[in-house]
């Protein structure tokens, strides 16, 4: 990868505090697993609020076989935080050809 976006996971964490994060990389939800992660799933044990983690899956599935991750580019909103998914809506109505120029000019017209 001339790029360097493609690399191997050694480990992750779901969703740590700030200052415990071991890095500034981010799961957005999107995977392409082999089919051993129902394996992983099922031996994993329930986690936070008493259900069965993909993470924990995840990290399980490590033990077993490679887990490699890519890096994209681009802009990453945390949709489970309400400003952020406000503020990703507007960013793609913006973004839009046939929504940008109405609704920006209605942003305008806002008295605030």
């Amino acid at each position: 990868d001339p790029e360097n976006r493609l690399f191997k996971v050694e480990d992750m964490v779901e969703k740590p505090r700030l200052d415990e994060a071991p890095s500034n990389l981010a799961i957005i939800g999107r995977y392409v697993l082999t089919p051993a992660i129902f394996t992983s799933l099922r031996e994993t044990k329930p986690g936070a609020g008493g259900e069965i983690q993909l993470t924990d899956g995840l990290r399980n599935l490590l033990k077993k076989e490679p887990v490699y991750a890519y890096r994209f580019k681009g802009e990453r909103y945390d949709a489970g935080n309400k400003l952020e998914y406000l503020i990703a809506t507007v960013d793609f109505a913006l973004r839009r050809k046939d929504l940008g120029k109405p609704f920006r000019n209605y942003l305008r017209s806002l008295k605030l």
